[in-house]
């Protein structure tokens, strides 16, 4: 120690250090607890194995407590999808290629956008209305082979869930 410092300031500079330190682990249960519950973090993502699905097949999964349709769409419906590009009677404009990381697969939240019912057209007798896509009966409305509202009160696509392929057959859904 020089001559200005004294076994006292020593003292005061450990007392505070530890004061500060204390105060710190005292605090950590409270923060922590702001983070999110592991069954949250859990929801949050889920991956799904698509190897088994034949082209035109149709699968839904949950994810956020919402239904998310996948479809391993035909040579057909990725013509037809992006053949409706460019129609002038599209309720909520958007390209195909807009709404899909791979064409041959299309992954959408089940939920229409109108008043938040589930629409017809996972499975295969269901009405999928005359675009091919989903039916929602409670109204109306109508989808094309991309999700895109067609006809009916529906403002809106059907929203496309943040994903992205981590294999050939595998896709994550959500951040």
């Amino acid at each position: 120690m020089d001559d200005t410092t004294t076994r006292r300031d020593f003292i005061y500079i450990a007392a505070i250090g530890g004061a500060v330190i204390g105060t710190g682990l005292s605090v950590w249960p409270f923060i922590d607890s702001l983070n999110p519950a592991a069954d949250t973090l859990a929801g949050s993502k889920t991956e799904v194995d698509v190897s088994s699905m034949q082209l035109g097949e149709r699968l839904t999964i949950a994810w956020r407590e919402r239904p998310v349709f996948i479809v391993r769409r035909t040579l057909e419906a990725m013509g037809q999808a992006r053949a409706d590009d460019n129609d002038d009677t599209l309720i909520d404009p958007q390209n195909d290629a807009d709404r899909v990381i791979d064409p041959e697969w299309l992954v959408v939240i089940g939920v229409c956008t109108h008043l938040g019912c589930v629409p017809l057209g996972q499975s295969s007798g269901d009405n999928r209305g005359r675009f091919g896509g989903w039916y929602c009966p409670c109204h109306g409305s109508v989808y094309d082979v991309s999700g895109r509202v067609r006809r009916g009160p529906a403002p809106e696509n059907l929203v496309i869930p943040p994903y992205q392929f981590v294999g050939p057959a595998r896709i994550r859904i959500g951040n």
